[in-house]
């Protein structure tokens, strides 16, 4: 009870990812990569709930670049579209990952 909890942010992470045998991912891709927003009461949270996530979905996470909180996005110039912002909503209301893109990588 006497610990004071940080609040929750949405973080926008760049999620790099390698094969793995039913992943998903297209016939012939190499790779591929997802864009998320995934809440957390800090950058390192939301990190580390992603992989756990994507993992346990069957994915093969390697690397995660974060661009920050929307607050970050904003101040830094980048435009946020309305389905960018409501995805976002939901990630915080629901305390979740979310999937906003996944594209795949091809030799």
């Amino acid at each position: 009870m006497g610990q004071k909890d940080t609040e929750p942010q949405v973080y926008t992470l760049l999620v790099e990812l390698g094969r793995k045998e039913g992943d998903g991912l297209p016939e012939g891709a190499t790779g591929g990569a997802m864009m998320v927003y995934a809440s957390g009461r800090d950058e390192a949270e939301a990190v580390r709930e992603t992989v756990a996530i994507l993992k346990e979905a069957g994915l093969n996470p390697l690397e995660v670049s974060s661009y920050g909180t929307m607050a970050d996005r904003l101040a830094e110039g980048h435009e946020l579209t309305e389905r960018d912002r409501e995805l976002m909503r939901r990630a915080l209301e629901d305390n979740a990952v979310i999937v906003a893109e996944t594209t795949p990588f091809y030799d």
